[in-house]
């Protein structure tokens, strides 16, 4: 069962969100929705990330500048070059 909700929150915001929700393919109330359960639940976090994955939780130390991104890009293009 879904339960209409009435929020109120900045314009600017909204706006931002509504951007970002369309770029993911979903609704704004779908984002929402599954935020707050994130929030609320711990089994819901544990449903989306699968066991082996939370069990590497804090297993790696990084540097504070660490940038995922640019390594990420790096080793998938060394992927594609065989």
């Amino acid at each position: 069962m879904t339960t209409k909700l009435t929020l109120t929150i900045d314009d600017s915001v909204i706006a931002l969100a509504k951007k970002y929700a369309r770029k993911q393919g979903k609704s704004l109330s779908d984002i929402v929705e599954k935020y707050l359960m994130s929030l609320t639940s711990k089994e819901s976090a544990e449903e989306t990330i699968s066991p082996k994955v939370l069990r590497l939780k804090g297993a790696l130390s990084l540097p504070e500048d660490f940038d995922y991104k640019s390594e990420l890009g790096k080793a998938l293009s060394r992927k594609k070059q065989g």
